[in-house]
């Protein structure tokens, strides 16, 4: 009996391909998701909007007020979509069993966190552009290293990742829902976004200060408004919260 050949021969995708299919599928549900696009999209727009022509800070000169707020908003962008939207959408995932299921498929465990934090790269990017935009309509006058900028920026998403992804795969859906919005509320106040720590009292500003929106927001403050070189401390901090997110939630992550 003559062996049997099948056309298409069976087996699985190219890794690279099994990635760039899953980032995509990843991507275009969280821009379907209407809970998700108010939460990453509209209330940053809409707060930079608002306090830019609302009185909350003290500043001089035309377009100073947007100089200090762009980059904390930019800061609360990466925030929404690392952290808090990313937690809740897993979270379900993880309750529905979504994740179980994919995490026997030829996707590599690995590989499906990779797609998870690339999908949330493209929305970042698609953020930026939206509110660099708005606030340059609104007056702002950017200076500093764009590479400084990034770089800043990635480890945000780093940190804020890995801190989404440990309270998702630890905590219940419905605790995940209801704590990624308590933090992101929390963080919003208190993580020197919209208003200066400077006005907090000093007893608190060192905690304040070493948190990650706080050191994301200050080190792009510190380059886009003052034209800084790359702010090490903010690096530094971010850096440390990067690592040690990442490993708590590849240690602590739950599949089911």
């Amino acid at each position: 009996m003559s062996g049997t050949s099948y056309a298409p021969q069976p087996g699985a995708a190219p890794l690279g391909r099994m990635l760039r299919a899953q980032t995509g599928l990843e991507t275009r549900m969280l821009l379907r998701n209407g809970e998700q696009l108010l939460l990453t999209v509209v209330i940053p727009s809409v707060l930079l909007v608002l306090f830019s022509a609302v009185d909350i800070v003290t500043t001089t000169g035309p377009g100073a007020r947007v100089d200090f707020l762009a980059p904390g908003l930019l800061a609360l962008a990466v925030l929404s979509t690392a952290f808090t939207g990313q937690a809740i959408a897993t979270g379900f995932e993880r309750r529905y069993g979504v994740l179980k299921r994919l995490g026997a498929s030829p996707l590599p465990r690995w590989a499906l966190m990779t797609a998870k934090t690339g999908s949330v790269l493209v929305t970042e990017v698609l953020q930026v552009a939206l509110l660099s935009a708005i606030a340059l309509l609104l007056g702002w006058h950017p200076h500093g290293d764009p590479a400084a900028v990034l770089l800043l920026l990635l480890l945000g998403t780093a940190a804020f990742s890995g801190l989404g992804l440990l309270m998702a795969g630890t905590l219940r859906a419905e605790a995940t829902l209801a704590a990624a919005n308590l933090v992101f509320i929390l963080l919003l106040l208190a993580g020197g976004v919209i208003v200066p720590l400077t006005k907090f009292p000093a007893a608190v500003r060192p905690v304040l200060e070493a948190l990650p929106i706080s050191a994301l927001s200050d080190g792009l403050r510190a380059v886009l408004q003052q034209g800084s070189a790359m702010p090490w401390g903010d690096v530094g901090i971010l850096a440390a919260w990067a690592v040690v997110a990442l490993a708590a939630a590849a240690r602590f992550f739950r599949w089911e």
